[in-house]
């Protein structure tokens, strides 16, 4: 319990203890890249972004939704960003910038594959 308060107390959006955490897709903005139901690993930290990298972020006009979209570039307050389903718009186009929480990886259920460029 105090170590999830101390991470609460320093706004972590995603509280851990290791660098890396398990997220899940849903939905299928990601598509073909990421289906619904895939298991990614994401790392916070490590290198910069960079665009073309996948991502967790929160968007600032939806702070309660944690999404998995591709970073495109840096934009006034965050990253700009959007999904490779091009027919599914919920994104930056819609949402606006985005603030990273960490990079996608690899994928690791139920096709193991790495993400990282």
């Amino acid at each position: 319990m105090r170590i999830l308060q101390r991470f609460q107390r320093h706004n972590d959006p995603v509280p851990t203890l290791l660098p890396l955490f398990a997220a899940l897709v849903q939905g299928p903005s990601m598509a073909p890249t990421l289906k619904h139901g895939d298991a990614v690993l994401v790392r916070k930290g490590g290198r910069p972004i960079r665009p073309g990298d996948v991502v967790v972020a929160r968007f600032l006009a939806r702070p309660d939704l944690l999404v998995v979209k591709r970073a495109v570039r840096p934009a006034a307050g965050g990253w700009w960003l959007i999904g490779d389903n091009e027919l599914v718009t919920d994104d930056s186009r819609v949402y606006g910038p985005a603030q990273i929480v960490g990079r996608v990886v690899c994928r690791y259920w139920p096709r193991p594959r790495l993400l990282a460029q």
